[in-house]
């Protein structure tokens, strides 16, 4: 039955072109954006955990510049360290040379001095933003990373280091260092009636510094390979969360692309309907004629 008040094919082809004009709308989003979780409203779960995922991805990236810092103080306390093992060999060298009797040891004890002035100028340049490890008490942390708990909870790693163990000085005064692994190194002072005895003596103190600074650029050394280690990790740990976000949110563009052509195709088809739909009503008026 046909009805001038009431054209249900028309109803029919106009809700059709309004689902088809929706599904095209969405999918042109997805295409313009490739993402097909672009919103809450589009999967609840998925863009909660995938916001969260990048929330904590930034997080991870903070960490990694801040590593990046903690790898800078590490480079200027072991250029330091290294250096100061020179210096002191020289010290070596020169209480050696002092051993011989012929030599003038007030000459050699000025060269000494300039020697220890040279550590404490080491030691007060070893400083980086602020900080230095080469003269200090205490030990320092590098921050490393950043985790989230299975609570939900965060929490900022960090790399310590005791740096107070290995420091060349404890504290610095009027240009003068003081305690630390260069702390008798500082006190050596000849004098023209030094005996051999205590040449020696200051020689095993020498030695025992040389020791002890070793082991500090040893522990330098380790601290250093430590953060790249955990650079590249960070790295890895940050491309295999964009990986995860992204197989939960972007969209598969051939997929989209397919869909596209095909909605198109469904809008030119539900246009026509709808045209043949109305103009049904037309042809009623011929039986009139």
């Amino acid at each position: 039955m046909s009805s001038i008040n009431f054209n249900s094919s028309a109803t029919n082809a106009l809700q059709t072109l309004r689902d088809v004009n929706s599904k095209l709308q969405n999918t042109q989003n997805t295409v313009s954006t490739g993402l097909k979780v672009s919103s809450a409203k589009d999967n609840v779960a998925y863009w909660s955990i995938s916001t969260t995922m990048k929330s904590d991805n930034k997080a991870l990236g903070a960490a990694t510049d801040a590593l990046g810092v903690g790898a800078a103080k590490v480079d200027t306390a072991y250029a330091a360290m290294d250096s100061a093992i020179d210096v002191v060999n020289e010290i070596k060298s020169k209480l050696v040379t002092a051993s011989e009797s012929s030599v003038d040891k007030d000459q050699v004890n000025l060269e000494i001095e300039k020697l220890q002035e040279q550590l404490t100028a080491i030691g007060q340049a070893a400083s980086f933003n602020g900080e230095n490890w080469m003269v200090t008490s205490t030990k320092t942390t590098v921050v490393d990373g950043f985790t989230r708990k299975e609570d939900g909870t965060v929490k900022i790693n960090t790399a310590e280091f005791q740096a107070g163990s290995y420091a060349m000085f404890s504290t610095i005064a009027s240009g003068v260092g003081s305690g630390g692994i260069l702390s008798a190194v500082m006190t050596i002072e000849l004098t023209s009636a030094a005996t051999q005895g205590k040449i020696d003596t200051y020689l095993s103190t020498v030695e025992t510094a040389l020791k002890e600074l070793t082991k500090g650029a040893a522990a330098l050394g380790a601290m250093s390979t430590r953060i790249d280690l955990q650079d590249k990790f960070a790295s890895k740990i940050s491309d295999a969360m964009k990986a995860g976000v992204s197989k939960l949110v972007d969209a598969d563009m051939e997929e989209e692309s397919a869909r596209l052509a095909s909605l198109q195709t469904q809008q030119q088809l539900a246009v026509q309907s709808l045209s043949i739909a109305n103009n049904s009503s037309q042809s009623i008026l011929s039986l009139f004629r």
